[in-house]
């Protein structure tokens, strides 16, 4: 599934119960693909294309990574872990991004 897809389809398919609790923000920049900034509060996700809005924490990939790991391909904390994700800010907020991939 191509970035574009996957957040075009984000707000739609996450159960609000599974997010409920969870109130960060986070940018996305798929190298090749562009750039979303993501929104969760109060069990509702708001996701912005080109979104330069502040963000608890900022993920960077490829877009062939960030495929992978959408379609279960990769483990996200392994891609992390041998530097083929990058985040910046808060890591908390990064470990509640599994509610969001399924």
């Amino acid at each position: 599934m191509a970035a574009r897809a996957f957040f075009e389809g984000l707000e739609t398919r996450v159960d609000p119960g599974t997010i409920s609790g969870v109130d960060q923000t986070f940018r996305f920049q798929i190298e090749g693909e562009g750039t979303w900034h993501v929104a969760v509060h109060a069990g509702k996700i708001t996701v912005t294309e080109d979104g330069d809005q502040p963000a608890d924490a900022t993920i960077q990939a490829s877009g062939v990574v960030f495929d992978r790991i959408v379609s279960g391909e990769q483990n996200p904390a392994m891609a992390y872990m041998s530097g083929k994700v990058k985040v910046d800010g808060d890591l908390g907020a990064v470990m509640k991004l599994h509610k969001l991939f399924g």
